[in-house]
């Protein structure tokens, strides 16, 4: 994968550290939504091993808080340019479905499209991914954040899922789309034992022949099926993250950067 002119090896698990400057995240909201607090987990994540961060500035949990375009941008701009002055060496995906944010962030420093809603909630933004010419990240999702959970009426959600990848990454391929990462968006316009189904059978996603994401970091996939808090869930994710990797999935998106890089090193 070319982030930038700098090159990313796929050919074993890369680890994606989460860096939410929102105030509202289901997990860590509060925590990094400061530029000298955003810079400090950036700072720790690198250090942990992180090879990507991803940095969110609209919370996409269920009944967050609406956030407009221009306070979009004004969160994430003055991160990437303090994260690019620090870290001139980091690869910076940002997490966003708005095509001018994601022009916007490109052209502060960051590498990365990561859209949750797979093209589908703005429809420049392949034609604009296509001309910045980055790495997209492709994830599926129905609805928008505040709808989706209502969207989980699937004839078969691994099929579906698969439909979805294939319709979209065709779209992105005629326009001339090379780095493209599919991300099945656990979670995302999914009940829990959707989740589970498409866990157990994402090794069907390799059809297409491209990169997978996984992200189950601390979501209530884990959390709701032990009956525990996001903030106890670490143990679970590691779990999960081991399948994912015996599944073949080559990023872990992750809040716990250590934590997945040793999962990797043990399954070596």
């Amino acid at each position: 994968m070319n982030a930038g002119g700098k090159l990313i090896d796929l050919s074993s698990p890369k680890v994606m550290g989460i860096l939410n400057i929102t105030p509202d995240s289901f997990y860590d909201g509060g925590r990094h939504n400061r530029v000298d607090t955003a810079l400090l987990q950036a700072e720790k994540l690198l250090s942990s091993g992180a090879d990507i961060l991803d940095i969110g500035a609209y919370s996409s949990r269920p009944g967050a808080a609406d956030v407009d375009a221009d306070q979009e941008r004004a969160r994430l701009l003055p991160v990437i340019n303090a994260i690019m002055t620090r870290f001139p060496e980091a690869i910076l995906s940002v997490d966003t479905f708005r095509s001018d944010v994601a022009r916007a962030s490109i052209a502060a420093g960051a590498h990365v499209i990561n859209d949750i809603s797979g093209g589908t909630l703005d429809a420049n933004m392949f034609s604009t991914v296509a001309e910045l010419r980055v790495p997209y990240i492709l994830m599926h999702m129905r609805g928008t954040p505040n709808t989706m959970q209502q969207l989980t009426d699937y004839r078969d959600v691994v099929q579906d899922v698969n439909l979805f990848f294939g319709k979209q990454v065709a779209i992105l391929r005629e326009l001339g789309v090379k780095d493209i990462i599919l991300d099945p968006g656990f979670g995302f316009a999914k009940t829990l034992e959707q989740n589970y189904e498409l866990l157990w059978h994402l090794e069907t996603l390799h059809v297409h022949g491209l990169p997978i994401l996984g992200a189950v970091s601390r979501k209530s996939m884990i959390y709701k099926k032990l009956g525990i808090k996001a903030a106890d869930a670490l143990n679970g994710t590691t779990v999960l993250n081991t399948i994912l990797l015996l599944k073949g999935v080559q990023i872990l998106r992750v809040h716990d950067v250590k934590a997945a890089k040793e999962a990797i090193a043990l399954l070596q």
